[in-house]
């Protein structure tokens, strides 16, 4: 690896920059992709209503700042040919200073009519050779830091191909700087494939491993799991008690269990994790169950001890996290090592070599995608002699034709019924007209004692994306509501302590409207939550959507969901109109992976937490498809691998890390 400070220009003060955002060498920053592209529109002359145009405009007087509460509001007067515009920019107080009087610079963004002039909010702003630098090509879009522009992360991945692009694919190259559109389709289907084949492969092969993983555990059916569902405040769906028949047989097979149990948020999963832990401990084994945050470790603990509690049962639960003390954690690994512990609850913490367990049977991964399976087979391998029993509960929404190759290890079992208490949400999708409209229904549900989400696609402003940010939102939602409702921020460049806090401050209702990126979408569970607000809907896919919207809807009261859009493409409504008409997870993932296609490469990604660095299993179904016939046809032909013909991709796939939990390396 090439450390970062040998490009031109990357210092002591930058590479600090850099490094925040996973960029420490020039081979990563190689791989740093683009999250999106655009091509500029040539500047014109004639104004038009509601498309993103380019038009040259003159400063007519000193722009003014003033303030409403925490929001600073710049305005000015510009003379575009012969027409009148006003322009406003919320929270970029220099531009008062900046734009100079006289002075002619390119506007871009999208005009509204106000009165007898036009008026534009949050323009770019570019001088007229920065513009046509621009133009004809397509240009890459990165995530940014505060103190980084595009520009010189652009410039920073240009010279980071001059000093040693050379050892790698011309396909990494045309990802970042493509001369077209085809060009970039071609790149990214290359590299997209070669992540995919070598996931594949290496699945097939820990399969293959696994297909003979025994134990010496003796599992019985214990009378107590089912006091347990008789006292439950509820009845258990049909597809509950199917899939709690296929957990019991496994558990009680000396082949050990590797299961996927699959249901949409609220359709019982964890009822079904803590019978089998409760099997489990009855037996005399230890359970351990995975969460990928310390705050859904938190909610399983809670929600699992006040179950065993209720029930009268003298099983012994434990929370491991990396927050807790030292002495706290020592004195947890105490209780486990002693087997004065059953069910064991944490996050990455349960599988460090300081952790030793007496007798493990059981390993429950919760969101199984934000975890490797290295990093699983790893904790079922504790005991030195048996192989725990493996589950694995996901609610993603995942076309099952896709879940037999995602998760070509696991036998699969659907939780695809809702409990009958639930009530169904009731959606909306509707334009930025309608928002006034949603801001009053948010200040009907807030004084009704409920609480409000309101997501965004972005976490502040961002060079060529046109979509909503946390930042920006937040202030403007603060300047609109009264004081006494109280609004929160969450998004990934926050420290896990402070996401843990503002997460347990809207659980505990400090915080009445919270206004976040996706983080949300495995966050804690808050009954009281009862409208979400998804800006910018379009650039997310379905089943991301219908993921975001499982936050709602977990108490009894009636929630609501509204997904806006600044589209007024007909294609693109008729596919939001799918969430609106059904709050099925599956049968919205196979309409997902009916409706999108390689063209909306584009977009936001779909199914990201599967951490897969490029490839996306909606738009790339049939990338994915491919890859995984011509993966058995490899294994088939070479099991190990040893071939001359594929000792490259034998060695790509030793370099790749775990496998879904960091993206393979290409």
């Amino acid at each position: 690896m090439t450390d970062l400070t040998a490009l031109k220009g990357i210092g002591e003060k930058s590479a600090p920059l850099y490094s925040k955002l996973g960029i420490f060498s020039v081979e990563d920053a190689l791989f740093y992709f683009p999250r999106d592209y655009i091509t500029y529109e040539p500047v014109t002359d004639r104004l038009s209503c509601d498309v993103m145009i380019a038009f040259e405009a003159v400063v007519l007087a000193r722009p003014l700042m003033r303030r409403v509460r925490r929001l600073s509001i710049v305005t000015a007067k510009l003379n575009a040919g012969s027409e009148l515009v006003t322009a406003t920019w919320f929270n970029m107080p220099f531009l008062a200073k900046s734009l100079k009087p006289g002075s002619s610079y390119i506007f871009r963004g999208k005009l509204t009519v106000q009165g007898d002039h036009y008026h534009i909010e949050q323009p770019q702003i570019f001088t007229q050779k920065s513009y046509d630098d621009l133009l004809g090509r397509i240009n890459p879009i990165y995530h940014l830091t505060k103190g980084l522009s595009n520009n010189a992360i652009t410039n920073t991945v240009r010279k980071s191909f001059d000093l040693v692009g050379e050892n790698y694919k011309h396909e990494i190259y045309d990802m970042h700087f493509p001369k077209d559109e085809k060009t970039l389709i071609s790149a990214r289907n290359t590299l997209v494939y070669d992540e995919f084949l070598q996931f594949i492969i290496k699945l097939r092969m820990l399969r293959d491993e696994s297909d003979y993983a025994s134990n010496d555990f003796h599992i019985m059916e214990v009378a107590e799991c089912e006091r347990i569902i008789e006292k439950l405040p509820y009845r258990l769906t049909g597809a509950q008690l199917r899939v709690w028949g296929e957990i019991k047989i496994d558990l009680c097979e000396k082949r050990s269990m590797r299961r996927l149990v699959q249901g949409d948020v609220g359709s019982g999963k964890t009822i079904l994790a803590t019978l089998a832990c409760v099997m489990v401990a009855v037996n005399g084994y230890q359970s351990a169950i995975m969460a990928p945050t310390e705050i859904l470790a938190q909610q399983h603990y809670e929600s699992i001890s006040n179950l065993l509690k209720e029930s009268s049962l003298d099983i012994k639960v434990v929370l491991l996290t990396g927050s807790m003390s030292e002495s706290a954690k020592k004195n947890v690994r105490r209780m486990i090592e002693e087997k004065e512990a059953d069910i064991i609850i944490g996050t990455h913490a349960l599988f460090y070599e300081k952790v030793v367990y007496k007798n493990l049977a059981l390993v429950v991964t919760d969101e199984q995608h934000r975890f490797g399976v290295n990093q699983r087979t790893l904790l079922s391998s504790k005991n030195s002699d048996s192989a725990a029993h493996v589950l694995v509960m996901s609610a993603t929404p995942i076309p099952r034709t896709l879940a037999i190759i995602l998760y070509g290890d696991l036998s699969i079992s659907l939780v695809d019924e809702l409990p009958a208490h639930k009530k169904p949400i009731k959606n909306a999708v509707v334009g930025e007209s309608y928002r006034k409209a949603a801001y009053n229904h948010m200040e009907k549900e807030i004084k009704a004692g409920h609480q409000v989400y309101v997501i965004c696609p972005l976490i502040e402003e961002s060079e060529g994306m046109d979509a909503r940010n946390v930042v920006d939102t937040a202030s403007e939602m603060s300047s609109y509501f009264d004081d006494d409702i109280k609004i929160g921020i969450l998004h990934g460049r926050m420290k896990a302590s402070e996401k843990q806090k503002v997460m347990n401050d809207f659980a505990a209702g400090y915080i009445d409207i919270l206004v976040s990126t996706t983080v949300v979408e495995v966050g804690v569970n808050v009954p009281n939550a009862t409208f979400m607000m998804i800006e910018n809907s379009e650039r997310f896919g379905l089943a991301a959507l219908h993921q975001l919207r499982g936050r709602i809807g977990r108490g009894s009261d009636q929630s609501y969901c509204v997904f806006m859009t600044s589209s007024s493409n007909p294609d693109t409504i008729k596919r939001l109109e799918i969430l609106k008409s059904s709050n099925d997870g599956f049968k919205i993932a196979e309409e997902d992976l009916k409706m999108r296609g390689p063209g909306d490469m584009f977009g936001m990604r779909q199914s990201g937490d599967l951490n897969f660095m490029l490839g996306d299993i909606y738009s790339d179904a049939q990338i994915l498809k491919r890859a995984s016939d011509d993966a058995d046809a490899i294994l088939k032909d070479d099991p190990k691998l040893m071939k001359p013909e594929h000792l490259t991709l034998k060695n790509a796939i030793e370099r790749s890390g775990d496998i879904g939990f960091v993206g393979a390396s290409l």
